[in-house]
């Protein structure tokens, strides 16, 4: 199998860091306190993270929801409205893909994460997403499972419904048209 090559073309990073910039802007209200120069240059000095980011954004709306204060890392949230178009119709991981006999999705959850240098978001992770706006309305979205609960064959997934958050559980090798998940990366 063949490496995938991790690196962006310029005109990819520029078309990159213009959209980033655009969204930062447009959306101060996610992130208060922080400034677009000192993402740019946190970005610049590690790049290669830009190509997990550009995988985000070629599926979603990756925007900075925060800052970790003890790594000083700028945390990105997938922040489209619903569960990525791109994600969507995938069971939760690998185990599940391999458990189902027939009609198999193209990819897991937890595979197209991995493969995009993301992490998909934790229950506490997707509640603070819902601070921020109105998100999966329509979609759902997979969330990192506990270990004993994904041992008996579960997974968890969230949506917003009634203007209220719902963690709800699937079989993890479920999949739905609706059902994707809403990832994060650390810069």
């Amino acid at each position: 199998m063949n490496e995938v090559k991790r690196e962006l073309l310029p005109e990819q990073r520029e078309e990159l860091l213009a959209a980033l910039k655009e969204r930062f802007h447009k959306h101060m209200e996610r992130h208060e306190g922080v400034t677009w120069d000192d993402v740019q240059a946190r970005l610049e000095s590690h790049a290669e993270k830009l190509w997990s980011l550009y995988e985000m954004e070629r599926t979603g709306e990756p925007d900075v929801v925060g800052v970790d204060e003890q790594t000083g890392e700028y945390i990105f949230f997938d922040c489209s409205p619903e569960s990525p178009t791109g994600r969507r119709s995938v069971c939760y991981d690998q185990a599940a893909w391999e458990s189902r006999k027939k009609n198999k999705p193209a990819i897991s959850a937890m595979e197209m994460a991995e493969n995009m240098g993301i992490e998909m978001l934790t229950e506490e992770d997707y509640r603070k997403l819902q601070t921020l706006g109105a998100f999966d309305l329509k979609t759902s979205s997979w969330v990192k499972t506990p270990e004993r609960i994904r041992k008996l064959g579960g997974a968890l997934f969230c949506d917003r419904r009634y203007d209220t958050v719902f963690l709800y559980h699937n079989g993890a090798e479920s999949y739905y048209a609706a059902r994707g998940f809403h990832g994060s990366l650390r810069v």
